[in-house]
């Protein structure tokens, strides 16, 4: 009889060993920097996300600044990172691309620079700060995207150069009521990403935007419906230059202030561009949205060009997507 009790708590002991972890089911974390949650930084609790969640688990992050390097890794689908107010819950960080890592001659580099850097797919982000704090020593990523199907709502992006990088052609992002700001190229890459209701502001006189879409790829970078602002030092601003040849960036029903350039957009320094990049506007108003004086090689759309252009089009790439609107 000893002996099969014995036998029963071993194997009862063997199974608590390899049971589920707590964490995994589809209840909401909860992370306070003071303490009073039962995690204090956001990292904890991305740890003990199970891989590959079929279930939407969120992450509610309490009000406080948490000074965290953040990486969302590719084998965690499905999270949602929510804080309680946009403006005071707030991840930041402040490596730039002229850092010297340690026992390293070079220094860091634009891509290692990252306040948040996404890898997953299906991860979603609501009423968060993002921030890179870097002192202007050069490029200086807030956000750093690689996954797909990635949606933001109602964050903000707060840096200098290169605040947000949107990492990998062939992945979709969807920005909608976000604030982002910077100085020069603050919004570059490859992703095929739609901003929706957004505020783009201008903190000095150089470029918005600097996509690098591929040319197979149709679509790149689309403002529906965004007010272009700037602060009081920034009096003329390029709407983007192509990063790569075919860079595609289009504009539409967006208000542009005074600061936008009357040529809107730059090659590049150089010549050759200006028969790829694929530059586009449609219907935006402001005093910056007079087309009269826009470089001769880009693109005012007419009704006719709009029919088709919707979200669930835009987003068909591999799959059918379309995040919540």
């Amino acid at each position: 009889m000893k002996q099969t009790t014995l036998l029963f708590l071993l194997i009862l002991s063997f199974l608590s060993l390899h049971a589920a972890n707590k964490y995994d089911n589809p209840d909401t974390l909860f992370v306070a920097r003071d303490g009073t949650a039962e995690f204090r930084n956001i990292d904890d609790a991305i740890e003990v996300c199970r891989a590959f969640m079929e279930y939407h688990k969120v992450i509610y992050v309490k009000k406080g600044v948490y000074k965290e390097k953040l990486i969302i890794p590719s084998w965690l689908t499905n999270i949602e990172i929510c804080g309680e107010d946009r403006d005071n819950t707030i991840i930041t960080y402040d490596d730039h691309a002229n850092i010297r890592l340690p026992n390293n001659a070079k220094p860091m580099g634009t891509f290692r620079t990252y306040t948040l850097k996404v890898e997953g797919s299906d991860i979603t982000l609501k009423n968060i700060t993002i921030e890179n704090n870097a002192a202007k020593l050069g490029q200086a990523v807030a956000l750093h995207t690689e996954g797909d199907r990635l949606i933001f709502i109602n964050c903000r992006f707060l840096g200098n150069q290169d605040t947000i990088y949107t990492g990998v052609g062939g992945t979709r992002l969807y920005f909608k009521d976000c604030y982002i700001e910077g100085t020069t190229d603050f919004i570059f890459g490859p992703s095929t990403a739609w901003f929706e209701g957004c505020t783009i502001r201008s903190k000095a006189n150089s470029y918005i935007t600097a996509a690098s879409t591929p040319a197979n790829q149709a679509y790149g970078y689309i403002f529906n419906h965004c007010t272009l602002t700037a602060a009081s030092e920034a009096t003329a601003v390029y709407l983007g230059r192509p990063w790569r040849p075919y860079a595609h960036t289009l504009f539409m029903n967006c208000n542009f202030g005074n600061h936008i350039r009357p040529e809107g957009w730059h090659n590049w320094n150089n010549p050759a561009n200006e028969q790829t990049a694929r530059y586009q506007e449609y219907n935006n108003s402001g005093k910056g949205a007079n087309s009269n004086r826009r470089v001769s090689w880009s693109h005012q759309l007419k009704p006719k060009d709009m029919k088709e252009l919707t979200p669930e089009k835009v987003f068909k790439l591999n799959s059918d997507w379309l995040p919540i609107r």
